[in-house]
């Protein structure tokens, strides 16, 4: 167990052995719910750890770099050696990272986000006493089923009112409404 201690204490090994209390300390923290914070998913981006939260890319990248410096401050005798040990273990702590991270994307797919334009092409029903140029509302359904509350526009001099049916046609990002058109359900 002495052996064990005096490894974690050299250099390389004791950089890593005080991140990895930190990290277990953070995880601990997680767990009981006491900590709430998150490091964004695309923190280690630039380091091509994109795919995985960024808690959890950095932790990995600790972990494997704090026990390939442990086996090399067992291997390796001087200086120089250490040094090479600092290099390959913060090599092979980002190499295991960046492959979980790369299979993470393999197994789940980016989800695109719902956008404004997902609602062009579909029905709503106006919900304000008419629709003009320059005022209107109507409500549409999304895909997962809720409804939302949009600001609709019309080009031309059709009576829209209350409860009639129309297709949104096009989105306005600049005025942030849709323009929509009469359009009979029968």
């Amino acid at each position: 167990m002495a052996r064990f201690v005096d490894a974690v204490l050299e250099f390389p090994a004791v950089l890593f052995s005080f991140m990895l209390i930190v990290v277990i300390v953070y995880w601990a923290l997680v767990l009981l719910g006491g900590l709430g914070m998150e490091l964004p998913d695309d923190f280690l981006a630039g380091l091509g750890l994109r795919g995985v939260p960024g808690a959890v890319a950095l932790s990995l990248l600790v972990v494997v770099a704090w026990f390939v410096s442990l086996v090399g401050v067992v291997l390796a005798e001087g200086p120089p050696a250490r040094w090479a040990v600092l290099v390959v273990a913060l090599l092979a702590g980002w190499l295991c990272a960046r492959l979980v991270a790369r299979a993470s994307r393999a197994l789940f797919p980016a989800v695109a986000s719902p956008s404004r334009a997902d609602f062009v092409g579909r029905m709503c029903v106006i919900r304000t006493g008419r629709v003009g140029h320059d005022f209107g509302q109507a409500e549409v359904t999304a895909d997962d089923g809720s409804s939302a509350l949009v600001q609709v526009r019309q080009t031309g001099d059709e009576d829209l009112r209350a409860g009639s049916s129309a297709l949104i046609f096009d989105y306005d990002p600049e005025g942030e409404f849709f323009l929509v058109m009469p359009y009979d359900l029968q």
